[in-house]
């Protein structure tokens, strides 16, 4: 392995070694992983990481107030875009 120093804010760093605790699991574990998280994400999206976390993140946010978006998204996308 390779060592590697990282800086970390205050908050990650409390965050890290408060799951660390709870999952039993080493700090360079959880960042290991995290890592190849990460890198896979990318890889497979062909995006950023972030970009996908923050659609994963606002999704089921927002109500419509339609019962039936799923089956009928394509003509609320058309009303929308006037077509």
């Amino acid at each position: 392995m390779i060592r590697t120093q990282v800086q970390l804010t205050e908050e990650q760093s409390r965050r890290l070694h408060a799951e660390a605790r709870r999952s039993g699991k080493s700090v360079a574990e959880i960042i290991r992983r995290g890592i190849d998280r990460y890198l896979d994400l990318g890889a497979e999206s062909g995006a950023g990481d972030t970009t996908r976390m923050s659609a994963l993140e606002i999704t089921g946010r927002f109500h419509s107030g339609k019962s039936d978006i799923a089956d009928r998204h394509d003509d609320y996308l058309d009303e929308a875009y006037g077509r």
